[in-house]
């Protein structure tokens, strides 16, 4: 970044807020960053150790305060992730640590956890199981705003899983009920077996992006790759994950599962296809994007009432 015209020294006139913010926007925007004002914005309340919101309010921007946000400004630039520079990322009500060697929670994922709270809250004491949990956003928002349930957090990655501990840790100091933290593979046919028929929420987000698929330099190079691509369909862990949560909810349980947004019809057809669910729906994001897919476990124990389903439906269309 090219330096004021006068850079200023210990004891002098401190630059305002506003000055530096618009600069570091316009080089954030030549990088092709999406919201440059926003993203400057939360950069220099992070430097300067106030809220967004207090930004015109602040004392100034030291010397020392401006390199070091410049320099984050040229990370930035680069297309490091946002989260990364912080150290954290705002999910629902919480703020978590992130960095490398976990994925990078979404606004869109917001959803799915919102829906998966409502129904832990309508089933008394749940147990609700987060699989891919990742940095534990989905599992700590419903500890935090489902206080009655009993959480399971599943991750496999031995790096995110720090990131996971750390995060709900730092929940419980909170004052937040504990999170049980499993290190499991979630396509692993025996996973969870203690709990199956057992539970009454189980939400995924899992790796579901196609591997052609090209995306943002910071997913790229900093979201690990084990946690975006799911094979050369996006669904290679989706499968098993839908196949697992039948055996492990209760009958009448719930399924929530968030997909890409080409596996709106995709991800619904394989739950019904399964037969061991019923009441599919799909999802869309505020962008009206297909995001997520849910259903409920059939009272039925079998694939049996499903295949007798679709050979019904399928006498029918013939007769």
């Amino acid at each position: 970044m090219a330096p004021f015209p006068q850079h200023p020294s210990e004891g002098s006139e401190r630059l305002r807020p506003s000055a530096v913010v618009a600069r570091a926007a316009r080089v954030l925007a030549a990088a092709g960053i999406e919201a440059p004002r926003a993203e400057a914005e939360l950069l220099a309340a992070y430097v300067l150790g106030v809220p967004r919101g207090r930004l015109a309010l602040a004392d100034g921007v030291t010397p020392d305060q401006l390199d070091r946000y410049d320099g984050l400004v040229a990370r930035r630039a680069a297309r490091e992730p946002l989260q990364h520079l912080t150290g954290g990322a705002a999910f629902r009500h919480l703020e978590l640590a992130v960095g490398p060697g976990v994925f990078v929670p979404r606004p869109e994922t917001e959803l799915l956890a919102g829906w998966g709270i409502d129904r832990a809250r309508r089933a008394g004491r749940p147990l609700v199981v987060d699989l891919c949990s990742g940095s534990g956003a989905i599992a700590l928002s419903v500890a935090q705003e489902a206080p009655d349930a009993r959480v399971v957090a599943v991750e496999r990655s031995p790096a995110a899983l720090g990131w996971l501990r750390r995060n709900a840790a730092d929940r419980v100091a909170a004052g937040d009920r504990p999170v049980a933290v499993v290190a499991a593979d979630v396509t692993d046919p025996d996973l969870l077996a203690e709990l199956t028929g057992r539970v009454d929420v189980l939400l995924c987000n899992p790796p579901y992006v196609p591997r052609a698929v090209a995306v943002p330099p910071e997913v790229a190079a900093h979201d690990p790759d084990e946690a975006v691509f799911g094979g050369a369909d996006g669904l290679t862990v989706i499968r098993p994950v839908l196949a697992r949560a039948a055996e492990l909810l209760r009958p009448g349980g719930v399924l929530g599962v968030e997909h890409d947004d080409t596996h709106g019809d995709a991800v619904p057809a394989l739950l019904a296809a399964d037969g061991r669910y019923e009441a599919v729906e799909e999802h869309r994001d505020l962008a009206g994007r297909p995001r997520f897919a849910t259903a409920r476990r059939r009272a039925d124990d079998s694939r049996a009432a499903g295949d007798r389903a679709r050979a019904a439906a399928w006498q029918t269309g013939s007769s």
